[in-house]
């Protein structure tokens, strides 16, 4: 009897195709829900880590133009009202309302400081919406991920006792196969919830750093008007 239900455990197909597609429809339908998740996860892991490093790479270059010494006016026609840089908009967004702060004689407007200081927080604010933008989905697939698997595990292991129950058979060949396939929804919940929480860490840090950045050269920008206005 042993060996009769040893030569029916070899015969199973314990691969994960083979676990899937002998999985029930609803342990299937996690399992898809969960591989889909990953690799929406992972795309946005990828998009991310692209954008940051332009981010970052475009702000050093920014940077260095704009304490080159050249005049600001001078900057901002070389980039234009509508520039593809974060920081080129942030610095176009106060440039542009420091020249409509001025009247046709040349005199300022009242309250040009305050202006000037709300169109960059604005234009920072839009940044970081960019920025950050999809970091919720990795979050959401951090955490939901591992009960989703949970979920299919709890419900393929289920299955595996009614089917135990209906065959009246406790051995391997019976017992294997659903505890395999209701265990391999946990794998999938965790290979999905891992990397999503490790890089919503990371890419969160990065998303505050390269804001951060944004808000001292605002703050510095700023000054470098404040200065203008009372002279």
């Amino acid at each position: 009897m042993e060996a009769e239900t040893l030569a029916l455990a070899q015969e199973i197909d314990f691969s994960m195709w083979g676990l899937f597609a002998r999985a029930t429809l609803t342990v299937k339908f996690v399992m898809i829900m969960l591989i889909v998740a990953s690799i929406w996860s992972w795309s946005i892991i990828i998009q991310k880590l692209i954008t940051y490093r332009s981010a970052r790479r475009e702000a050093q270059v920014f940077e260095r133009a704009f304490w080159s010494g050249n005049p600001l006016d001078e900057l901002y026609e070389d980039i234009g009202p509508d520039p593809s840089g974060h920081s080129e908009r942030i610095f176009a967004a106060g440039m542009a309302e420091w020249r409509r702060s001025h009247r046709t004689d040349g005199a300022l407007i009242p309250g040009a400081q305050a202006r000037i200081d709300r169109s960059m927080d604005v234009a920072i604010s839009k940044e970081s919406e960019g920025l950050q933008s999809g970091l919720q989905i990795l979050a959401t697939v951090g955490s939901t991920a591992p009960f989703i698997g949970l979920f299919g595990t709890v419900w393929g292991i289920m299955n595996a006792f009614i089917e135990i129950a209906e065959q009246q058979n406790t051995n391997l060949a019976v017992v294997a196969p659903g505890i395999a396939e209701a265990l391999l929804a946990t794998g999938l919940g965790l290979l999905a919830a891992i990397p999503a929480v490790i890089f919503y860490n990371k890419l969160s840090a990065d998303s505050d750093r390269i804001i951060g950045g944004y808000e001292a050269f605002a703050d510095e920008f700023a000054t470098i008007f404040s200065r203008q206005l009372d002279s």
